[in-house]
């Protein structure tokens, strides 16, 4: 659930400034919506440690660090490690303008800059010129012009012109650089002496990555709080802050406020705030889907819904039905027991995995599919776990292809109209609760998903149905939606008809959309088939190699189910996490856009 949030506004004294911040941060329970920007100082500190820890990773540093360096030290190190930095770039663009300069002379050869300098000195002004067949017949009939020719450069003619220089030649001339190519290679070999001395010295600080973590965690909470110091306001020798706590807390802020004594004034946010930050209860099951809501990056408005219960169910669904593989799922369950006994005490994501490995066995199990095996069918107990009318490999139980496929798509085109038809529900026990007329336009839309489903029958699987009742279902869900669905508890009935009536147009798109949104689950069947195919063609044509090279075929199998097991999982976040955060989010009028509730604390690690 989302828990109820209160917005507090807290003034102190101007002199008590300073006690003020460190008893809320000692507190960490109120949220500052729009906070001022850190000191520069922090963040430029925050930038260069984040940089430095990237790099020490990259040496393969230590998480365990012998003896932790104090501020002193670190602070020598760090010096040390950005001049260090700083003269690696210096010698890595040094190195490559040398570099670049070396293949520009290769085809000239090696001769000395300074010899012709000292020509020109004495009065020998050459110029070096690429020239075509045309240019260089040109330069020999003109008795005025004096040249060398040269060596080729690659494919082209090189003269040395004595003397100015014609028109003509000006556009292939070739200016020589400051260098000759002996110096220049010189000058790489001693850049790379000194990027090896730079690896070196990077490559030995890299044990005290701990400490460097450490200095960043500090820097950080440093920043915040310069943040938070800098979002206060003052004046006439007050200084106040105002932000949001949860209910739950509220007395505990009492409390302190009562023995800090500040002055406050707590109340609900207003029904326009929009900055009022989010904060998930979860349950013990719930909190398994918060894994995927980290790595996703969502969190629901304020005002908007929790789902992470349904979410986990659906999810889990979804996964099993794309993975479809029951060996897959053996894998992903050893990988969890692996984890758990490895971490003693599993987190939330191993959890999960141990949820989804497990539905993913009893979906391949009914389906019969173990690796993409045909073979498993000739195992009586494998057998006798199989819905026959689900079965991959239907042949075995007297089922044509054609029932087989049908049925499954049933069974999707089934799940979506009943995740839309939950969204709908929700809707309008919301919405009654809050006297929100328009919950009579969530009922209209329950009405036009329930019939669009036998119209998608009709249209995919060629299901016999009388559309006419159908066709007047979906024409009660259109109106209803039309009449209720611009009404809101701040208009009159009249108001909110005009407001309804005006997006018919809309409501007409919408109407169809929900009909692609139920067809949008046949992705379910889709992707599980083409992963059971692909599973099969890495089976065959491992099986395609006997006697000696039975090794190349285990090696094709363990190589293509890897293949297919990666691919699978991206479908997940492709597919599976779609049909939550889109079509079912959709139907529930969610937007995603809320602030996730992180209170001025202290923090004991750093934040992403």
């Amino acid at each position: 659930m989302i828990e109820k949030m209160k917005v507090v506004h807290i003034v102190a004294a101007q002199t008590q400034k300073t006690e003020l911040l460190d008893a809320l941060r000692a507190l960490g329970i109120v949220h500052f919506a729009e906070k001022a920007d850190a000191d520069q100082t922090y963040l430029e500190r925050f930038a260069a440690l984040s940089r430095l820890i990237t790099v020490l990773e990259e040496q393969g540093g230590s998480e365990v660090e012998a003896e932790t360096l104090d501020d002193d030290q670190f602070k020598v190190l760090f010096d040390k490690l950005n001049a260090c930095l700083e003269r690696k770039k210096a010698l890595e663009a040094e190195r490559a303008a040398a570099v670049s300069a070396c293949d520009t002379l290769a085809g000239w050869g090696s001769f000395s800059p300074a010899e012709i300098k000292e020509l020109k000195a004495q009065g020998f002004e050459l110029h070096f010129c690429r020239v075509d067949k045309k240019l260089l017949a040109s330069l020999e009939a003109d008795k005025e012009v004096r040249f060398l020719r040269l060596a080729p450069v690659g494919k082209q003619q090189t003269v040395a012109i004595l003397g100015a220089l014609p028109a003509s030649c000006a556009a292939g001339e070739f200016i020589p650089p400051e260098k000759s190519l002996d110096e220049y290679r010189q000058e790489i070999a001693d850049c790379e002496r000194g990027l090896s001395e730079c690896g070196a010295q990077l490559k030995a600080a890299a044990k005290h990555l701990p400490s460097f973590r450490e200095q960043l965690l500090k820097t950080q909470n440093d920043a915040d709080y310069s943040s938070v110091r800098n979002t206060s306001e003052s004046g006439d020798g007050l200084v106040w802050l105002t932000g949001y706590l949860p209910v739950n807390e509220a007395e505990r802020f009492k409390a302190a406020a009562a023995k800090e004594r500040w002055a406050w004034a707590m109340d609900d946010p207003a029904a326009d705030d929009d900055k009022v930050p989010t904060k998930i209860k979860y349950t013990r099951v719930t909190r398994l889907i918060a894994p995927v809501f980290d790595i996703l990056g969502t969190v629901p408005g304020y005002r908007e819904y929790d789902i992470s219960f349904w979410f986990l169910g659906f999810f889990t669904l979804f996964f099993a039905m794309i993975i479809g593989d029951a060996g897959y799922g053996c894998l992903f369950l050893l990988t969890a027991a692996a984890l758990t006994v490895k971490s003693k005490k599993p987190s939330d994501a191993v959890q999960l995995l141990w949820v989804l490995s497990i539905a993913t066995i009893v979906w391949g199990a009914m389906t019969g599919t173990w690796f993409g095996l045909e073979g498993a069918m000739d195992v009586p107990l494998l057998r006798s776990l199989v819905v026959p009318t689900f079965a991959n490999y239907p042949e075995y139980f007297n089922v044509t292809t054609t029932q087989q496929q049908n049925s499954v798509m049933k069974f999707c085109f089934i799940l979506g109209t009943v995740q839309l038809s939950l969204a709908c529900v929700m809707n309008i026990r919301r919405k009654t609760r809050e006297k929100d007329l328009s919950w009579v336009a969530d009922l209209g839309w329950l009405c036009a998903i329930c019939a669009l489903y036998f119209v998608v029958l009709y249209l995919v699987i060629g299901e016999q149905v009388n559309l006419t009742p159908i066709a007047a279902v979906v024409l009660l869900g259109f109106v209803l939606v039309v009449c209720f669905g611009g009404m809101s508890p701040d208009k009159t009935f009249a108001q909110g008809l005009k407001a309804g009536l005006g997006n018919a147009f809309t409501v007409f798109l919408n109407t169809i959309s929900a009909f692609g949104n139920i067809m949008s689950y046949i992705r379910l069947f889709a992707v599980g088939m083409a992963s059971l195919a692909i599973a099969q063609s890495f089976n065959n044509m491992a099986l395609g190699f006997k006697g000696p090279l039975v090794v190349v075929g285990i090696l094709i199998m363990l190589v293509g189910h890897g293949l297919n097991i990666v691919m699978g999982l991206l479908s997940v976040v492709v597919h599976g996490v779609r049909l939550n955060l889109l079509e079912f989010s959709g139907q529930l009028g969610m937007e995603w856009t809320g602030t996730a509730y992180a209170p001025f604390k202290k923090l004991d690690k750093i934040r992403k």
